[in-house]
């Protein structure tokens, strides 16, 4: 019988094998990689990640599941652009998002929301394991966190603490182009396993 898994990993195949096929020869740039041989080395989700034409690789184990083909699907349609922040988008400002807005809303920024306080008390730590960046000025909230999950798709998560009028809200905004770099549908997935990634490191 055919299991998730099994889907996924052909999944993940198929995508390196298309890679393979057409491989840019600026490859290394379009990834913000480098590259040793035909291994392409970046930071993907807080953790050390290879691509190569024959698997994907986080932390030295190779990833056959979603964070296996949202790596591959980056490798496949990363551009050259470097990533623009701002302005930063919401995600019903992506194309072609409204099919996926409301599973964004419950498993990137709702999943958090119980968090939120123990998501600021370890920002020390969320900075150590995950890419991170400084957040754009103007940025409103009471603590926000500019993560880059891959090198090229930059999220700007706006936090608001409760107080005694309001309950804690969790907000999740995208870098300008991150469609330039990846599909809609794929950018949702990207939301919710960096903010799962996010849980992982503070320890809900």
């Amino acid at each position: 019988m055919t299991t998730p898994e099994d889907n996924y990993a052909r999944i993940v195949a198929d995508n390196l094998a298309r890679l393979c096929d057409n491989r840019p020869a600026d490859l290394a740039q379009r990834l913000c990689a480098r590259r040793e041989g035909d291994r392409f080395l970046f930071s993907a989700f807080g953790r050390a990640c290879v691509v190569s034409p024959d698997a994907v690789r986080l932390d030295g184990r190779i990833e056959s599941g979603v964070l296996g083909i949202l790596i591959s699907l980056y490798a496949r349609f990363a551009q050259a652009d470097p990533c623009v922040l701002e302005p930063l988008k919401g995600f019903k400002q992506l194309p072609d998002s409204m099919p996926y807005a409301g599973a964004f809303v419950a498993r990137t920024q709702q999943v958090l929301v119980p968090h939120v306080e123990r998501i600021q008390r370890h920002r020390d730590r969320i900075a150590a394991q995950f890419a991170c960046g400084d957040v754009p000025t103007g940025v409103s909230g009471d603590f926000a966190l500019l993560l880059y999950p891959l090198p090229k798709i930059a999220l700007c998560y706006v936090f608001y603490l409760a107080d005694e009028d309001f309950p804690a809200s969790v907000t999740c905004l995208y870098s300008a182009n991150a469609a330039r770099h990846m599909p809609t549908d794929a950018l949702a997935d990207i939301g919710e396993y960096t903010s799962q990634a996010l849980l992982r490191i503070v320890g809900r």
